[in-house]
């Protein structure tokens, strides 16, 4: 019986505290306690979870709590995200969870950056002008001579 990559998992379970840096080649499932760095292809946080430091992962799942600055490609939360925490994702998904019947989701002080960097701005000029002399991209018509 051979393992391959996708079927092993490190698991941090309830009842166990791990402070310090952790890298795994292979998906963490966190049921206790993380804090500081970890680097992973991919990171649930369980409901009875807690990570809290500096997260690099490919995926990202949260049902428990995180705090920190996670870096990640996909991020799924419908856990707990603690002020002055930074995410960074391609794509961000959040589940709403009901408590009392209310439908609400809390960032507190957060911080979040969701698709690619941002580019150089696009002009919202329309129409294919030609520049001024002075080059300034002010679509000007260039003076007859």
């Amino acid at each position: 019986m051979s393992d391959t990559k996708g079927d092993k998992k490190t698991f941090v379970e309830e009842g166990t505290q791990f402070k310090g840096t952790m890298t795994s080649s292979c998906s963490v499932v966190v049921r206790g306690v993380v804090e500081g760095d970890l680097s992973a292809p991919s990171l649930v946080v369980s409901d009875t979870g807690a990570v809290r430091g500096k997260v690099k992962a490919d995926e990202l799942t949260s049902l428990g709590e995180i705090a920190g600055e996670f870096d990640a490609n996909v991020v799924n939360l419908s856990g707990r995200v603690q002020d002055n925490t930074i995410i960074r994702a391609k794509s961000l998904e959040v589940r709403l969870s009901t408590e009392e019947g209310k439908m609400q989701v809390v960032f507190g002080e957060a911080k979040l950056e969701v698709g690619d960097p941002p580019r150089d701005p696009v002009p919202t000029t329309g129409g294919n002008k030609k520049k001024g002399k002075g080059g300034d991209g002010g679509g000007g018509e260039e003076p007859a001579t």
